[in-house]
């Protein structure tokens, strides 16, 4: 996965990783005692005929692709799924996998945390998640999902679950108090082989929806059963969708929350959509 990579780099600048969008910050030089060159200001002051000053700057001149090259060369061996420009100007956003970090034009410094906009207090590094993780809800292969209808089923959402994941069977009692829904449950075993062994049995069974809701919510052990399953195709959808850990909900506008929601906030997001 791509956090290992993002691990690294914390290791190597001497940050200490936390990963997403959290409040903390911390600014870390790769420029050693030489500080980042200033900008040269070139002037004609007193001369007859005096022009405005010209500031020349190397970090105008940058480019994502530049940054990119100066990434790679102070951290060879990470793999950066983007660089973009920031509202900041000369500060760079750096992808990696699901994550980011923050750096000027030369790479020198490298900035972990969020990016707050002070004016209209928001926060960009979580928009900018939520934008990359947002998913076509009509786009997912829902047929290769255990379908679970409750009262009208009119609101839907598809969840990534290993079949023995603690905070998925929270997220089913959580359910139970919650009417009006359709849950599509993309089996994800990678916690143990037993998940893998579980997700196949509950696959294979006659009723898959009340086999699912035995084992998640009474914990009743589902019976051996044999067929071919769609276990390698979802989790090679997973990978696609870079879900790192289950639950991962997936809501029918695209938005998507890693981890189990309680009961107030469930409800809340169910009655926006």
């Amino acid at each position: 996965m791509h956090l290992k990579h993002c691990l690294a780099v914390a290791a190597w600048v001497g940050l200490s990783w936390v990963g997403g969008s959290a409040m903390a910050q911390s600014v870390t030089s790769t420029s050693g005692a030489a500080a980042a060159a200033p900008a040269q200001a070139v002037s004609t002051k007193d001369s007859d005929n005096a022009a405005p000053a010209a500031v020349l700057s190397t970090r105008d001149k940058a480019t994502p692709d530049s940054v990119r090259a100066a990434f790679h060369e102070r951290f060879p061996g990470i793999e950066v799924s983007s660089v973009e420009r920031t509202k900041f100007p000369g500060l760079f956003e750096i992808r990696i996998g699901m994550d980011f970090v923050y750096t000027d034009a030369q790479v020198d410094y490298i900035l972990q945390g969020a990016l707050i906009d002070a004016k209209s207090r928001r926060d960009l590094t979580a928009e900018r998640v939520d934008e990359l993780t947002r998913v076509a809800f009509t786009d997912l292969p829902l047929e290769l999902a255990v379908k679970q209808v409750k009262g009208d089923g009119s609101r839907q959402m598809a969840v990534f679950e290993d079949p023995n994941c603690g905070y998925c069977k929270r997220l089913h009692q959580t359910l139970k108090d919650i009417d009006n829904t359709t849950v599509y449950t993309f089996l994800f075993p990678i916690l143990s082989p037993d998940s893998s062994t579980k997700a196949r049995n509950i696959w294979c069974a006659k009723d898959q929806a009340a086999t699912w809701r035995a084992w998640m919510i009474d914990g009743k052990t589902p019976p051996e059963a044999q067929c071919d399953t769609p276990v390698d195709t979802v989790l090679a959808l997973g990978r696609k969708l870079m879900v790192q850990g289950t639950p991962a909900i997936i809501f029918a506008d695209g938005s998507r929350v890693n981890g189990a929601l309680p009961l107030d906030a469930l409800k809340k997001k169910l009655d926006a959509l």
